[in-house]
Parts: structure tokens; C-alpha cells; sequence
């Protein structure tokens, strides 16, 4: 049963966890999975379904943090047509779409509270509305949701409600991250390795005992994720040799690395965002007037021109990956100018400004184009977007829309 749902493993947390959703699988009870990402929670819901009485019945995946804020509704519930702009035909929703069956909600902590209003509904009576609809419509639908968040942290902070979280959590199944799953970590390792070895017909790579021992020996902030990556390089590079922890050491993430893991899907603040780089630019404005009172009757226009060039290059990456500025001198004007809040309600009004014919972008002029760089970098693939700007794909999902970057 565990190869069927390609789970590999004999640790006593992940083998507790098995046997807690075959014994509710059964009965038709609301399941919350929960887990670290990349530790295997998927697995759980097809396990459910697959030993219920639904498993005949249609079963639908949904990443609730991937549906921009704006459609999660439309895509889950449906909608009429004429319900907004481009609503030309009536849409099922997946709750329609999988009457009888099972839907799976992944990162369901992600989900906007008018959505978990809709939510509470049908797990208490199996009503819904469409949107832009006034006709109740009923589902038989069992749900069960996954988060790698602190629900009832979510819950205290009141980023979801209280009284949807006991209904989802009616039975709670806890997903050990990989470094509590001890000898797993080597069966995976094993497992891997033969696959790729299989899929690319590469030569065998053997691990030694030094070997085994570091790989159960790190943290792995990524979980099983992240150790495929890992010995997917070494079967790619060290293709038919006998690998040591020396050797191993060196395709071992940093901790630089490692630290960004960690963080994995943080809880992202839009207005500190912007707050950052409304005080970036306060910062550059500050130093584009220190640099024309250093040069004023001193230099001609292309010694200017240059020298805004160059402030340009030393900016720009602070721009991209929206960093504060760590030269921004304390005690300039401007640099408390963030705290007033007519100032904070203006940061989409930074004019652009002209110093000897060069041009500083505005606020929105750079976000725009850093979007677009990234998901140019990363052939639009819109997740790895995300991780590179360390945004939620909520937010680069609305940011796509507002600067009409679709194409």
C-alpha cells in the first residue's frame, strides 16, 4: 500500500501517521493534514480517498495559495454569467465538479476569509452559492485540507477563523518532517538514486557509511524535496563512483541555503513591502542631492551623467530583491519621513525626478519591471517567480494582473 502512494519509509511517527488515515479513511469525517513542506502531505489525501467508500468518485487537488484572491471563490464554488467582467458562460466550481468525491485543499491556511465563510457553510450543511448567484446549491463532499502553518497561531492572530478550524481539524494528522524519520532518510537516498539511474540509464552511485551517517545527520529544513535534490546531483555528477561524506559534503546545501528553507512560504506583509521601498527611494533621493552639492560647479554633465550612472548600478540590485538601502545615512530628513502617515498614504505618488536629464523611475515603474525581469529569468514560471522575489504566488499573482503582465 505504501508503494502504491510512493511512500517509502519504516520510521514509527511516519508509519502512526499511515494507520491514523486508513482508520478514518472509512468515516466521512473533515481531515486537517499537517506538515513542514516538501515532508509528503499529499500522499495523505489519496491514501483517504482511495481506502473510502468515495474512491469511485472524483478527486480534485486544489492549491488554495496559487488562485489569486480575486477568482479563489469562482474557481471553487462557480459562478454565473455576468457575475464580473469576463464571466460570458455560467462555471462550475470544483465543489460542483466533485459532488460525491473527495477535494483536497492544500495550504488552506492561505485562504481569504470571505472564501472560509463560504467554506464553514458547506462543510456544516453542504450549501453554496455561485457567484453572482442567489440560488442555494447542495454538495455531498468530503474535504480535507493540508497546511505547513501554525493554525492555531493563524487562528489567535485572526488570519482564520476559529470556528473553521475545529470543523476542518474534526481528525488531525501529523506528517513527521524527515530529519525525526532516522534510517528513511537512507531508503530515500537508495530510492533516488536508482530512479535516476533508471530514467537517465546513468551509472550506479554508492554511498558509504560516512555517508548514510551525514545524510541522517542534517537538519534537511527542506524535507524530502529537498534531499531528492540533493542526490539527484550527486547521481548526475558522481555518476558510477563511490561517494564518501567528503565527497557528499561538497552538493550539501549552505546555510545560506539553508536559512531560506527555513523561512519556507513566510507570511508575507504587503505594506511592509512597500514600506521598504518607499524608504529606498527616500534614501536615493537623499544621496542623488549629496551627490549634486559634491559636483555643483565642479564637473560638466557627463561627469554628472556618470557619476548617476554608477549610483544607478549600486541601487539597482537593492531595487530588485526590495533590500533597505544599509548606507542610508540616519540622520538625513528624509529618512523619518517613512513614520508620517500622509507620507506612507502618498508612496504611489513618488514623481520621477531629473538630475542633469537622467531620469529615477517611480515606485511602481521599478516593481513593474522587476516583476517582469524575474518571470523573464524564469521563463514565466510563476512559482519559482515568487521564491525569488520572496513574495506569496497570491501576491505575484495580483501584481501579474495589476500591471497587466499576462502575456
Amino acid at each position: 500500500m505504501m508503494q502504491r502512494f510512493g511512500i517509502v519509509g519504516q520510521s514509527p511517527a511516519l508509519l502512526a501517521a499511515i494507520r491514523r488515515a486508513m482508520l478514518v479513511a472509512p468515516i466521512d469525517l473533515s481531515v486537517l493534514i499537517i506538515g513542514e513542506s516538501g515532508s509528503g502531505k499529499e500522499s495523505f489525501p489519496k491514501i483517504i480517498h482511495e481506502s473510502s467508500p468515495r474512491k469511485h468518485k472524483k478527486y480534485i487537488a486544489v492549491n488554495c495559495g496559487a488562485i489569486p484572491e480575486g477568482t479563489i471563490d469562482s474557481e471553487l464554488f462557480g459562478h454565473v454569467k455576468g457575475s464580473f467582467t469576463g464571466a460570458i458562460v455560467d462555471h462550475k466550481g470544483y465543489f460542483e465538479e466533485a459532488d460525491g468525491g473527495v477535494i483536497f485543499l492544500d495550504e488552506v491556511a492561505e485562504m481569504p476569509m470571505s472564501t472560509q465563510a463560504r467554506l464553514l457553510r458547506v462543510l456544516e450543511n453542504g450549501e453554496y452559492l455561485r457567484v453572482g448567484d442567489s440560488t442555494v446549491r447542495k454538495t455531498n463532499i468530503r474535504v480535507v485540507a493540508a497546511t505547513n502553518k501554525d493554525m492555531l497561531q493563524a487562528v489567535k492572530e485572526g488570519k482564520f477563523r476559529e470556528d473553521l478550524y475545529y470543523r476542518l481539524s474534526t481528525v488531525q494528522i501529523n506528517v513527521p518532517p524527515l530529519r525525526d524519520r532516522g534510517d528513511d532518510i537512507v531508503l530515500l537516498a537508495r530510492l533516488f538514486l536508482r530512479n535516476f539511474v533508471n530514467d537517465n540509464r546513468t551509472a550506479l552511485v554508492t554511498l558509504t557509511d560516512d555517508a548514510n551517517q551525514l545524510l541522517k545527520s542534517f537538519h534537511w529544513p527542506g524535507n524530502v524535496r529537498q534531499l531528492k535534490s540533493v542526490i539527484d546531483q550527486v547521481a548526475l555528477f558522481e555518476s558510477g563512483n563511490t561517494v564518501d561524506a567528503a565527497t557528499l559534503q561538497q552538493y550539501m546545501p549552505s546555510n545560506r541555503e539553508t536559512a531560506l528553507t527555513v523561512q519556507s512560504q513566510p507570511n508575507f506583509d504587503y505594506n511592509a513591502e512597500r514600506e521598504q521601498l518607499f524608504t529606498l527611494i527616500l534614501s536615493m533621493r537623499a544621496e542623488i542631492e549629496a551627490l549634486k552639492k559634491r559636483i555643483d560647479g565642479v564637473g560638466t554633465t557627463t561627469h554628472v551623467s556618470a557619476n548617476v550612472h554608477e549610483l544607478k548600478r549600486e541601487t539597482k540590485p537593492l531595487l530588485e530583491y526590495g533590500s533597505t538601502n544599509p548606507e542610508v545615512d540616519m540622520t538625513s530628513p528624509y529618512h523619518n519621513m517613512r513614520n508620517q502617515p500622509q507620507d506612507l498614504g502618498r508612496v504611489d505618488e513618488v514623481s520621477a525626478m531629473d538630475v542633469e536629464g537622467e531620469t529615477v523611475k517611480t515606485l511602481d515603474e521599478t516593481e513593474r519591471e522587476t516583476i517582469e525581469n524575474a518571470l523573464r529569468r524564469n521563463n514565466g514560471r510563476r512559482k519559482l517567480t515568487a521564491q525569488e522575489l520572496n513574495i506569496s504566488e497570491r501576491t505575484l499573482y495580483r501584481k501579474i494582473k495589476q500591471y497587466n503582465l499576462e502575456r
